[in-house]
């Protein structure tokens, strides 16, 4: 929301009309303000927490919305009471992107929203008697559906401002957002239901805030968690720095291989979880480039025997460099066999039709059409159509026509807008042909197999340059 478009701004109002519209009852409600007041100020101050020295270590800025304390209002309080907890805290918190008083309205009105229709659900389900004379596990019923529609509220808000404000697409504006958020939040529910049957025990609220402690300590290694993840991102991205900086002539290539095999991924119905390994596989596949001799990925002219035999040792000297590293997963066997073809003529190890991993299956039909879309030295680049109706015409010989079928899909979708990845003024300006001692790659079967990540050696027919 840098910018924020009319329509996100016109978005954010609703929501904020509709927050005021949960809180419109509080003169006609007996409100408990002593525990309003408790409750509001504990989740402003848990929000504005972002270090605390835990075992040694500091907790990394950035840890999220602590949702136990909002949860427990829900339990305690009735709907437009509870929802009044979120607001000083949403309105206080701190925000580092513009604009900060646009963002702080929308969540504010977001978790008022959330926080109203969970204690709705909660109260409507006979939740607070079962709060206030414990009974479990019958209490667990009215707790979980009242956790299930804070998380749906969230999503569903979540999924309109992405779609309005970042330009995600209708379709996929919602797409993973409830997986994601429902795993932290039932287990922030859990813990709001403690505090809230704590609180109604004969200890009373100090005691509520007992559980606190365990489940800042379980936030700060949830956000150590992400640490490491974004760790594991930048261990990525240096890898493929350094082979862009090795192999001039490709640069970017990586990085957008690794986003067609998202799209083909998604089109495919993995998973999350297997759509980011997926995207780590086509980001890693040529990692290998490192282990080759510069001189020889940009050779102009003809490879010989030797060389070539040099080149395709590139998947193997690649999955060496990756094999340790466990969160790759598949990933690793994608960077392995990704020139391996279907009629199992391919490298290095000649594998055929199913026996070729389906990461390994994704990657090569997404190398292959980045290397078609993208300018090179030699050539300009195909349009995307051209370059899909090749991978069709290659499709159960060299390339598995699932994969092939699904990058059809997801062009049709979302389109294809590659960048140029070679310096223009190598190549002609007039598109007549590759310039000296360079040649022109025209089929996809030889792009895919002179691999210097592309084929600078084969002219229209596929046969060599002399």
């Amino acid at each position: 929301m840098g910018s924020v478009p009319v329509g996100a701004r016109v978005y954010v109002a609703c929501v904020a009309v509709g927050a005021l519209g949960c809180l419109a009852p509080l003169p006609g409600v007996r409100v408990p303000w002593w525990a309003v007041a408790l409750l509001a100020v504990l989740y402003a101050a848990c929000e504005q927490i972002t270090r605390c020295r835990i075992v040694g270590h500091l907790a990394p800025k950035g840890m999220g919305s602590f949702f136990p304390v909002l949860l427990a209002g829900a339990f305690l309080l009735p709907p437009p009471v509870a929802a009044l907890v979120a607001v000083p805290g949403a309105l206080i918190a701190r925000v580092e992107q513009r604009p900060r008083w646009l963002r702080r309205v929308w969540r504010a009105a977001q978790l008022v929203l959330a926080v109203w229709a969970a204690s709705r659900v909660h109260r409507a389900l006979g939740g607070r008697d079962a709060v206030v004379e414990p009974d479990f596990p019958y209490a667990l019923l009215p707790a979980g559906a009242a956790v299930l529609t804070f998380c749906a509220v969230l999503t569903v808000l979540d999924g309109g401002i992405l779609a309005l404000a970042e330009r995600v697409p209708w379709r996929g504006a919602w797409r993973g957002l409830l997986p994601r958020s429902l795993g932290p939040v039932v287990v922030h529910g859990l813990a709001g239901l403690m505090m809230a049957v704590l609180w109604r025990s004969p200890y009373g609220p100090v005691a509520a805030l007992l559980v606190l402690l365990p489940m800042y300590v379980s936030c700060w290694v949830f956000a150590q968690y992400h640490r490491e993840r974004a760790a594991h991102q930048a261990t990525i991205r240096a890898l493929v720095q350094a082979v862009d900086i090795k192999d001039g002539y490709t640069r970017g290539h990586s990085e957008r291989v690794g986003q067609a095999s998202m799209m083909i991924a998604r089109e495919l119905g993995m998973d999350d979880e297997r759509t980011e390994v997926l995207r780590f596989a086509g980001i890693l596949h040529d990692v290998g480039k490192l282990g080759v001799p510069t001189r020889l990925l940009r050779k102009d002219g003809p490879l010989t025997p030797e060389e070539r035999r040099v080149i395709e040792l590139h998947p193997e000297y690649g999955h060496e460099m990756v094999r340790g590293i466990s969160f790759l997963g598949e990933a690793r066997a994608a960077v392995l066999h990704h020139h391996e073809r279907l009629d199992g003529s391919g490298y290095p190890s000649g594998l055929a039709g199913s026996q070729i991993p389906e990461f390994a299956r994704v990657v090569a039909v997404a190398d292959a059409f980045d290397a078609m879309t993208s300018t090179r030295s030699y050539r300009r680049a195909r349009p995307a159509a051209a370059a899909l109706a090749e991978l069709e015409r290659c499709a159960g010989a060299q390339f598995d026509p699932v994969m092939v079928g699904a990058l059809g899909r997801a062009l049709g979708r979302y389109g294809w807008h590659p960048a140029v990845t070679a310096d223009p003024s190598l190549a002609d300006p007039c598109g007549n042909g590759p310039p000296p001692g360079a040649s022109g790659a025209d089929t996809v079967v030889e792009q895919a197999n002179a691999e210097q990540g592309d084929a600078r050696k084969a002219d229209a027919s596929g046969r060599r340059v002399p």
